[in-house]
């Protein structure tokens, strides 16, 4: 199918159809539960991919609860809901961050994305579809739990990363998110980030009882991404509202997002209907969750 097509046409003609490959690496930040710093992972991983020479975009998919603008001290105008509504252009509602990154912030109050109707899809992919060659990673920062929203953004990704930490209640939710991924949708496929851990040793053991009970009870596949090490400079950059790669690019923390953001860009494209930004916005219109 000619690249030129719309997903509009798509939308229109329906059916079953083959994407063409896509440069664009889509992926879904996910959590079992809030607290674990999800989306400052998002943010510092966005920035270190754009120091790689990137061009990212990140979705605040926390829709009513978006708080990606306020962790980077930005104050855009306007939001989600002015695009839907058409109050606004694509441009207009998009806010530039650290190293270039582009944002599309939430909005509080807005209805979440699984349950816009058809004309409320179409006009948010329309938008969105012209960025396919303007970028070459978007990440989408969900939010954190069970919810159809949160489901619904991880099984359009192309890749799924879940958060966690060495706590146990993150653990067990994880690896819930994980299960419910699997049970309603037949996702098998997951990336792990260990945040705010002690030691690799640490990380590594999180990552081995997950992917344990994961292997055994479950018959999926979790990969180990990395970690990020317990750093002051982590909170400190919070309360300044800027990101740790922001101010100290040196720091435990920001060596560990360069880590990770290099160990993604080495991943191979998944080269199926799970992979690409047409494919994404696809689902948007398509998928009931």
């Amino acid at each position: 199918m000619d690249q030129a097509v719309t997903l509009r046409t798509i939308a229109e003609k329906g059916g079953d159809f083959m994407e063409e490959t896509s440069s664009t690496r889509v992926i879904a930040v996910s959590s079992g539960k809030g607290g674990v710093g999800k989306t400052n992972s998002v943010v510092n991983l966005a920035i270190a991919f754009a120091k790689m020479g990137k061009r990212v975009l990140l979705l605040d998919a926390d829709l009513g609860l978006g708080n990606l603008d306020v962790l980077l001290g930005l104050a855009p105008k306007y939001n989600m809901g002015h695009l839907l509504r058409g109050e606004r252009t694509i441009n207009e509602v998009l806010v530039k961050g650290p190293e270039g990154i582009l944002i599309l912030p939430a909005s509080s109050g807005i209805q979440e994305l699984t349950n816009l109707g058809p004309e409320e899809r179409l006009s948010l992919s329309s938008h969105l579809e012209n960025l396919q060659h303007e970028i070459d990673i978007m990440i989408i920062d969900t939010g954190a739990g069970i919810s159809s929203n949160v489901l619904f953004f991880n099984m359009a990704a192309q890749e799924i990363v879940v958060v966690v930490t060495p706590e146990p209640t993150s653990i067990t939710d994880a690896y819930a998110l994980m299960k419910v991924l699997l049970q309603k949708h037949g996702e098998r496929r997951f990336k792990l980030l260990v945040n705010t851990v002690k030691s690799r040793k640490e990380a590594l053991e999180v990552y081995r009882k997950i992917s344990l009970a994961a292997e055994r009870f479950l018959n999926i596949s979790v990969d180990y991404l990395g970690c990020v090490m317990h750093d002051e400079n982590v909170p400190k950059s919070v309360v300044q509202q800027k990101a740790v790669m922001e101010l100290y690019p040196d720091s435990k923390a920001s060596v560990c997002y360069k880590e990770i953001a290099g160990t993604i860009c080495d991943l191979p494209m998944r080269p199926t209907l799970k992979g690409g930004l047409q494919f994404f916005w696809r689902q948007i219109l398509n998928r009931n969750i």
